[in-house]
């Protein structure tokens, strides 16, 4: 048994309770966010409602009655897409009382999907994305290669063993698409979200071509890109968009899709094992897309682009703030050899720093000013240059 595993952004919550009437953790399905707020409702007086459950719903039929009851504890409301229109009787409770720490509430769903926050809270919510587990968060109790290969979703992560696992990723696909995105209102036919899907893992790494994935899926370029939208917005799918530096060299400008969650990717692909994932052909891209998510997860202020030239040099991972820029490449071998394109786009571009990452022990400096890095280790060593 593992226990309980803080989450890196437990401190960060418990500072937008201090000065936010409302919180709002958001996250994908079965990330962790209800466990997460459990564990930090124990700190305070609070009070819990799960949306999905009817007995709990029926609670909040008359909310000021509740409210009043319950004024000095911290409601906790999980699962508040589904009930969207709560936020306007929300809006009237806090401009009564905008006392911090008042709400937190969760949402399988990003801000924009549920937009009465937007609109009905503004200037009274603090936003938070919470990711399945990240790779320092479980550096203690799993493997890097299991996290890899399992997907970072509590219980993929911490299945008793790699069997288990897939049932368990192959169940959260099926409910996923027959109950998940219905009941955010989305009428997409199961079949059509089930091949699209397919074709999403069989992508991964690559820039999007809408007219031939489109014509793979057998629908129409729009309704493609509503189906991506619906993806991107309830955290499954990324679409990584092209830097636009002030470079002279053509370059690519199609964004590149990603499946966020490597288990999920894996489950799609049929991949079950470790041995099975190394001797798959997508193993490279598969890589390159968990790398890139811890990494952008825990840089969360900063923009995340890629970069690509008409000629194939290439950088996976541009993270840009404020006129700083950091560079990264990932590379699935013990020892990594980046292309020359790569050595002159960091040329051209000159970053504040850049990192190959790739399975290796220790890090070390493999040409000036660029290091080959383990993941386990870049977390600590980019708190030193950003």
């Amino acid at each position: 048994m593992h226990g309980y595993i803080p989450r890196r952004m437990e401190n960060q919550t418990h500072r937008c309770l201090s000065r936010s009437p409302v919180t709002a953790i958001l996250g994908p399905r079965q990330c962790g966010k209800s466990t997460t707020a459990r564990m930090m409702l124990k700190t305070r007086p609070s009070i819990y409602l799960d949306l999905q459950d009817r007995i709990d719903r029926n609670k909040l039929a008359e909310p000021e009655l509740f409210f009043d009851r319950y004024r000095d504890n911290m409601i906790c409301l999980d699962e508040i897409q589904m009930l969207p229109e709560f936020f306007s009787v929300l809006r009237s409770e806090i401009d009564k009382d905008r006392r911090p720490g008042r709400f937190l509430i969760l949402g399988s769903a990003s801000r924009d999907l549920i937009k009465q926050s937007t609109e009905s809270l503004a200037g009274r919510i603090a936003y938070l994305d919470l990711t399945p587990f990240l790779i320092d968060e479980v550096s203690g109790s799993v493997t890097w290669p299991d996290l890899w290969l399992r997907g970072g979703f509590p219980e993929s992560t911490l299945a008793r063993d790699d069997a288990d696992s897939f049932d368990w990723r192959l169940d959260f696909i099926k409910t996923f698409m027959e109950r998940d995105i219905p009941g955010l209102g989305f009428n997409i036919p199961v079949p059509v979200m089930e091949r699209l899907w397919m074709l999403l893992a069989h992508y991964h790494g690559q820039t999007v071509n809408y007219h031939k994935l489109a014509a793979a899926a057998d629908i129409s370029i729009p309704t493609l890109k509503k189906y991506l939208a619906v993806l991107e917005q309830t955290y499954m799918l990324r679409l990584l968009q092209p830097a636009e530096p002030n470079l002279k060299k053509r370059l690519i400008k199609s964004p590149k899709i990603y499946l966020r969650d490597s288990g999920i990717l894996h489950a799609l692909l049929d991949i079950e094992t470790y041995d099975t994932l190394l001797a798959n052909p997508i193993a490279g891209e598969s890589w390159e897309g968990f790398v890139m998510e811890n990494i952008i997860a825990c840089h969360r202020r900063w923009n995340p682009f890629f970069m690509r030239t008409a000629n194939g040099a290439e950088m996976d991972l541009i993270l840009e703030r404020s006129g700083r820029c950091h560079v990264f490449e990932c590379k699935l071998s013990k020892a990594p050899k980046p292309s020359r394109g790569f050595y002159e786009l960091v040329n051209a571009v000159q970053p504040d720093s850049a990192w190959v990452i790739a399975p290796v022990d220790e890090p070390y400096e493999i040409r000036k000013g660029v290091m080959v890095c383990p993941l386990t280790m870049i977390m600590p060593l980019m708190r030193w240059v950003l």
